[in-house]
């Protein structure tokens, strides 16, 4: 097999971009990932200024999000708004407890978002960073992906938009690399993966506002605390279920967060990360210190396969 080359692969995408947008205008759908900022860089390589990345403010990411990427694509010259619409996708998950059913209403939630966007700025493309994962997941029945729809039988058309997808068939490791080509700081670069759904993943159930909270805490305590093993990825999970506890010497019926490490490569196979136990020790005091209405925290010890990395 072929060695993958990085700058080859650069200097390509760049001719095809260049080509499919000619003078038009694109908006780029930027989540602060590794995938979405390298297929926003490439693009801002060629379009400059007709190119808006457009970081959409779901409620359903990290602590400081927005303004963190916001800040850091502005900061390279790369026109960066946020589209605040929080109440719109807690609509859109409202009573949802299935997960296919609930990555489908995310999935139909953000493309209606993103072609209002794309329409409202007279934009002639989307540019997305799908990867080869995403699409071979879909493909293989083992969970939808968010930003895939020709996999599914759903045209882009349905949405108003032309897509464009220039790391499709790149997996994670290769990504990094182009990344790297591209002289992108290790913040960016190795930054840890997040689910395009967000922490509507990590939400066993019915995602609200007040379940996310609890699970954005955790999973900032959880990253604090491992991030120093530089895993794969690592995150909180809140589940379903509940269970008994003692608060102030009194019975407390309350929530179980699971947590999560892993190493790969691709995101294709995982192994579970090897916690010290003086770390886990120390994440679920922090836990149940800080989220008062947790009352138990596991560690989740299942590689990929038989499990996936994410919960739904």
């Amino acid at each position: 097999m072929k060695k993958f080359n990085a700058r080859n692969f650069v200097k390509e995408k760049i001719v095809e971009i260049k080509k499919e947008v000619g003078s038009g205008k694109a908006l780029c759908a930027l989540s602060g990932g590794v995938d979405s900022t390298v297929a926003a860089v490439l693009a801002h390589q060629v379009l400059g200024n007709r190119l808006l990345s457009l970081f959409i403010d779901d409620g359903l990411m990290r602590e400081n999000e927005a303004k963190d990427v916001t800040t850091i694509f502005n900061a390279r010259g790369i026109r960066t708004e946020v589209l605040s619409a929080q109440n719109n996708f807690f609509k859109a998950l409202k009573d949802i407890e299935d997960p296919e059913e609930k990555r489908k209403a995310f999935r139909n939630i953000f493309y209606r978002t993103l072609g209002s966007a794309v329409k409202r700025e007279r934009a002639d493309y989307l540019i997305q960073g799908t990867i080869a994962a995403d699409i071979s997941e879909t493909k293989k029945g083992i969970k939808t992906q968010h930003n895939v729809l020709g996999q599914i039988g759903l045209s882009p058309k349905k949405y108003g938009l032309k897509i464009i997808e220039p790391l499709r068939t790149l997996y994670k490791d290769q990504v990094r690399e182009v990344a790297r080509s591209l002289g992108l700081p290790k913040k960016l670069s190795e930054r840890m993966p997040f689910p395009g759904p967000g922490l509507a993943t990590r939400v066993i159930g019915e995602v609200t506002p007040e379940r996310v909270k609890m699970v954005r805490k955790a999973t900032k305590i959880v990253e604090d605390e491992i991030k120093k093993l530089k895993p794969f990825q690592t995150f909180a999970v809140l589940l379903r279920d509940k269970a008994t506890g003692i608060a102030k010497g009194k019975r407390h019926f309350g929530n179980i967060i699971v947590i999560r490490s892993v190493e790969s490569k691709d995101a294709i196979t995982a192994k579970v990360t090897k916690v010290p136990w003086r770390i886990l020790e120390k994440i679920e005091k922090r836990i149940i210190k800080e989220i008062p209405s947790v009352v138990k925290v596991l560690y989740d010890l299942t590689p990929k396969p038989p499990s996936t990395i994410e919960y739904i």
